[in-house]
């Protein structure tokens, strides 16, 4: 079955196939309470927006996230770098993501990116880092989402040679058009990346 991925904009992603997987929902546009799981990643106020997840999501949506984002939601899953959730619909794996030479996203703070894994596909969204060794060990990626803003993570040229550590078949940028990076730095990424990549408009999709 065909998976889709389109990119909502920032640091924000909606998985489709048969069911709605939304990671990182802000500044979403209109209420569609589709979502069957929603992810999240950190608790900076544009990963993790209540207003958001409100807009995507209904009784029966289950929400996977870090422990402070879980304490300050009053509700859903705790998950911590390393750990395997299996669902009916799909298999999350919770990837380290931090800084490691920047101050910004501490190791420490246990905030994470994603595996899904869902019809047959691997996709890795890495959430707000630098290059890790647990993105090293990554294998058997069918797509990378990678941030390249800048400043909080990697730049364009930084990420794309991350890829070089894991090999993945496609890659998209992300975090970048709103707070900090530009389509310049999207653009260095898919230039320099070891695999096809594209550069998205907010609301573009492709299909794995």
């Amino acid at each position: 079955m065909a998976v889709t991925i389109q990119w909502l904009g920032h640091a924000s992603f909606l998985i489709s196939t048969t069911i709605k997987v939304y990671i990182d929902p802000w500044k979403c546009t209109a209420s569609h309470h589709d979502a069957a799981y929603i992810l999240i990643s950190h608790s900076h106020f544009d990963h993790f927006s209540v207003e958001d997840i409100e807009k995507v999501s209904h009784a029966d949506t289950c929400i996977v996230a870090p422990a402070d984002v879980i304490k300050s939601l009053g509700r859903g899953q705790n998950i911590k770098p390393v750990q395997t959730i299996t669902f009916p619909e799909l298999i999350v794996t919770a990837i380290a993501a931090y800084n490691p030479s920047k101050q910004f996203h501490p190791q420490s703070n246990h905030w994470v990116g994603y595996v899904v894994e869902l019809d047959s596909k691997r996709i890795y969204y890495a959430g707000d880092t630098d290059l890790t060794p647990e993105m090293q060990k990554l294998e058997n990626i069918d797509l990378a989402l990678l941030p390249v803003g800048g400043t909080y993570t990697f730049n364009g040229c930084e990420a794309a040679a991350a890829l070089a550590a894991f090999h993945p078949k496609q890659a998209l940028p992300y975090h970048w058009g709103d707070i900090v990076g530009s389509k310049v730095d999207a653009q260095k990424f898919a230039q320099k990346a070891p695999c096809p990549a594209k550069v998205l408009i907010p609301g573009e999709s492709i299909t794995l």
